[in-house]
């Protein structure tokens, strides 16, 4: 057993500050090895960070302040991904001309790519989203551009606001059955448009490294046959059909384009209440699955026994869905409350099953279809330096929890508790493809400050500690002949 802390050479500490280093982070591009992300030196990857979408106005997340501040925050804090989003009817609000050729808005898509390249400055991953909440503006969402927004004709009533429109509005969910038919807007076919529009995107954002990937489309609704799907078999029909058939069109425009980043489908959306799923194995060597874990249900809140089984269940399935297509997962959206007890029950289970998250939201960022007004945030108002009572701090401690964002071999299991402040981590040293890792790859532990504020104390028995005491990474070589590593993490006092 080897301990480090404190009281490390001072010559050691003294290299340290004198190098200045900046902390380690996953060496880009990420791809994946059947369910483990892995970057590009093999090692697989966890991501922890937050949404980044801007609803309203011109749907640029930089003109809410959004910027480099914001970026220097999430590296202090240990965040290494943020889910942009990127609002359709921003990309192309307007139909083709008569020379049959799309509008694409490209001052909006450079603002998307200088947002990415602040985060990609800073070691952090950026997930390109396509976000939609209720198609359009018109039935009190956002998304799809006007013109592309077929309902025949009814009344965008009754208005109940999200998440209820959905459940209640038929012009809603005829808009949706016009989009999974492909039906014609302009004489253009929505899902073709729409495949263009990520064909362009794609081909931008191609070479960009710190791509983590492309989010096909948030929460797909399943239109007019959802009452189908509201039980825990979901809706194999809508699933394995128009749903498989619009990933797979879309897939393809990419790879166009594209061969390379990662590209993650959703299931409908309700598979957060627990429903299954059964989307079509997409056949694509690159592949993730991307998911949300909400409480859609039940009564006494989202802190009821219900939920804590939905959520359980959530998980579960997803599990069983990359075990049966080989893909990777990442949990994409949760969250959007200051209910601390119900955000810490999500990232614990997240934590148990080994899989990534991005919070919802890093903002409030006068967001039309959440939970309600100025609970979804960690930083209130981007617009203003991230500190002070612009902060939710004590959601901030929650969130900024230790994790192995790159082992040298296959994680086994890790855990963090918030109330003793001890971080646990134990890995094999073969890779996922059962081979042995190099002695010269480290694995890197995220361990923010602000749960270590007088600092931490290390023991951990198959490897070495290589960082210098106290660390924002904490760096492992494995021993020679070791199988096993296993690392235990305790404040210093």
């Amino acid at each position: 057993m080897r301990r480090a802390g404190g009281a490390v050479a001072l010559c050691a500490l003294a290299a340290g500050v004198l190098a200045a280093p900046v902390a380690a982070v996953p060496k880009a591009p990420l791809d994946h090895h059947g369910r483990w992300l892995t970057d590009a030196k093999g090692r697989v990857v966890v991501l922890h960070g937050f949404n980044m979408v801007n609803k309203v106005g011109s749907y640029r997340p930089a003109d809410t302040g959004f910027g480099a501040d914001d970026a220097r925050f999430l590296r202090r804090h240990g965040f290494n991904t943020i889910r942009l989003g990127i609002i359709y009817k921003g990309l192309e609000p307007k139909p083709p001309g008569s020379d049959e050729k799309s509008n694409y808005r490209e001052r909006y898509l450079r603002s998307i790519a200088r947002t990415e390249r602040v985060l990609a400055k800073r070691g952090i991953f950026t997930l390109l989203d396509f976000h939609q909440d209720m198609f359009n503006e018109r039935y009190q969402g956002e998304g799809w551009p006007d013109w592309q927004t077929l309902d025949d004709g009814l009344p965008a009533a009754p208005q109940n606001g999200f998440p209820g429109n959905y459940l209640t509005m038929p012009a809603l969910q005829r808009a949706f059955d016009h989009f999974w038919a492909n039906d014609p807007a302009a004489g253009v076919p929505l899902q073709d448009a729409y495949s263009g529009a990520w064909r362009h995107v794609a081909k931008r954002f191609a070479q960009r490294r710190h791509v983590a990937g492309y989010d096909l489309l948030n929460e797909p609704w399943p239109g007019s046959v959802f009452p189908t799907c509201i039980n825990p078999a979901g809706c194999p029909g809508f699933d394995s059909g128009p749903l498989t058939e619009f990933s797979n069109r879309v897939m393809a425009a990419i790879r166009s384009v594209d061969r390379r980043t990662l590209v993650f489908y959703e299931p409908n959306v309700l598979f957060t209440s627990s429903a299954q799923t059964s989307h079509g194995d997409t056949g694509d060597p690159h592949a993730g699955f991307s998911f949300h874990i909400y409480c859609l249900g039940g009564g006494g809140g989202i802190t009821s026994p219900v939920c804590a089984i939905n959520q359980h269940t959530v998980l579960d399935n997803a599990d069983e869905h990359i075990e049966r297509t080989g893909d990777t997962s990442l949990v994409t959206e949760f969250g959007a409350s200051d209910d601390l007890v119900d955000t810490r029950r999500v990232i614990d289970l997240a934590d148990e099953h080994m899989v990534g998250w991005q919070y919802w939201h890093y903002c409030d960022c006068d967001d039309p279809t959440t939970t309600g007004p100025g609970v979804q945030s960690v930083v209130i108002d981007p617009s203003k330096p991230p500190r002070g009572d612009n902060v939710k701090w004590d959601k901030l401690r929650l969130l900024a929890r230790p994790f192995p964002q790159a082992v040298a071999g296959t994680p086994q299991s890790f855990s963090f508790d918030p109330d003793s402040r001890i971080f646990e981590l134990t890995y094999a040293t073969t890779a996922p493809d059962g081979s042995m890792t190099s002695r010269r790859l480290r694995t890197e532990v995220r361990v923010p400050p602000i749960n270590f504020p007088e600092g931490y104390r290390v023991e951990v028995e198959g490897a070495t500690v290589t960082s210098g005491a106290d660390a924002a990474v904490l760096e492992l070589k494995r021993e020679s002949g070791a199988s096993r590593v296993v690392v235990t993490v305790t404040p210093s006092t």
